[in-house]
This record gives structure tokens, sequence and C-alpha cells, in this order.
């Protein structure tokens, strides 16, 4: 593994060099995001913060979007393309389920 540092934050890296690829980044603000892909398309699918907040994403890199976040024991289903992802389920540690409906930032309940 190869590591990089600048004031931004630490990259990881593996593979064999010329087609090494970014794995990992721990960001200045603790923040740590994990990537899978092929050098040059690397994506984030993963991100943990210092909160305790994971994040989880799926598409093509520049693409990624939200599809579920974990947070206090709490777990969060998202809908919709990067940038207008809206919160549709939230499964509680008690088992109960909220299922909401309307656009991002303007979610209700059902």
């Amino acid at each position: 593994m190869v590591r990089e540092e600048s004031p931004e934050g630490t990259a990881y890296y593996e593979g064999e060099r010329g087609a090494d690829r970014l794995v990992r980044a721990v960001r200045a603000d603790g923040a740590v995001e994990h990537f899978e892909g092929e050098r040059g398309a690397e994506r984030v699918v993963r991100e943990e913060f210092p909160s305790g907040i994971v994040q989880y994403y799926e598409g093509e890199k520049g693409a990624e979007r939200l599809v579920r976040a974990v947070c206090a024991g709490t777990l969060l289903h998202f809908e919709g393309e990067r940038g207008a992802e809206r919160k549709v389920r939230a499964e509680f540690a008690d088992g109960s389920v909220e299922h909401y409906e309307g656009e991002k930032d303007a979610e209700r309940l059902l």
C-alpha cells in the first residue's frame, strides 16, 4: 500500500505500479472515504464520519448517489439521483419502520 499525504488529508493506494488505485482517503476533518474500481474509475462506496454516521453509495465515478445511512442505530434508505437523494424509509433499533414521500428536504411521513 502506498500513502500520499497533503493538507487535505491522506490517500491510500493499492496495486502494482502504474495500475495502483485509490482505496481509501482520510480527510483532514476526520472523515474516511472508501473507494472501489479500477485506476481512474475509483468511486466512493462508503463514507465514515467522526460522529459515527456511515453513508453508503452506489453509482459510477462522479455519479455516486447516497443509498443508505446508519446513524445511532437507525438505518435510513434513500432514492434518487446524485444531489436529489430523498429519504424513503427509516428502520429503527426497536424494529419500527417509517416510510416517507416527497422531494429532497421536504420528505413527509406516510
